[in-house]
């Protein structure tokens, strides 16, 4: 049986262009680059773990945490992925959603995209023609993602080398500071926004804390490498029932 793909810049048929071969062939492109990344990385990092004085069993158990904690995350963006395929595609989606980018980002770039042109996406007026120009700008707007690893990792690594010459204990200090920064920052920014971003934002904290408590207590380090995931989960499920309640009321 021969599936014949409409190609007309005034129809609505989305889905016949967006899962053309092209785009599914560009989409494991970009896995391939990013698994040829993700394995680079990785052999660094056991090249050089050594030398700064942490041992392989060290990398193994950052490797593990980083695993269990992208548990959480991962799982809203596949409930997104699957959200917003009937409006991108799947090739899209996973390219841009699912490994480059965010939510917030690709689907922002695409609603001004489709605006320039008059329609809204998913909308009547969201044609082949809007959707073309709508996943051209999420995929200019994400190129700068992967275009940053390439050029600043080296300038990174060379200020790196720069600054633990002239004081060691400075490198020790800064990962740490700009990572409580970035999820303050995060976090922070989300608190305005309603009564129900308030009680995540404390459920998830509090279920950090607990974690990390318990593992100090019990001295039990793979309780530290889940307690990200936990706190997302915690989250998740107290501002469920906190919704479902109506304890907020928009205004």
């Amino acid at each position: 049986m021969t599936v014949r793909t409409v190609v007309d810049g005034a129809s609505t048929d989305i889905l016949s262009v967006a899962n053309l071969p092209v785009l599914w062939i560009c989409a494991l492109g970009v896995f391939a680059v990013i698994t040829v990344q993700t394995l680079i990385y990785v052999r660094a990092a056991r090249a050089e773990g050594p030398a700064i004085g942490i041992s392989p069993a060290e990398l193994k158990t950052s490797f593990r945490a980083g695993a269990v904690a992208a548990i959480g995350p991962s799982l809203a963006v596949a409930l997104v992925a699957v959200a917003l395929s009937t409006v991108f595609g799947t090739p899209a989606v996973l390219v841009r959603i699912g490994l480059i980018g965010s939510v917030g980002f690709e689907t922002g770039a695409a609603s001004i995209a489709a605006g320039t042109m008059g329609a809204d996406l998913g909308g009547p007026a969201y044609t082949q023609s809007v959707f073309a120009v709508a996943f051209m700008a999420m995929s200019l707007g994400g190129a700068g993602w992967m275009l940053a690893t390439l050029v600043f990792t080296p300038l990174l690594k060379r200020g790196d080398a720069g600054m633990r010459k002239v004081n060691p204990a400075v490198m020790t200090v800064v990962p740490g500071a700009a990572l409580l920064g970035a999820f303050f920052a995060l976090g922070f920014g989300e608190l305005p926004k309603s009564g129900n971003h308030v009680v995540a934002f404390l459920a998830s904290a509090a279920a950090m804390a607990v974690c990390l408590g318990v593992a100090k207590v019990l001295k039990r380090r793979w309780i530290t490498e889940w307690s990200l995931g936990v706190a997302i989960l915690t989250a998740l499920v107290v501002t469920y029932f906190v919704v479902g309640a109506g304890v907020f009321t928009a205004a």
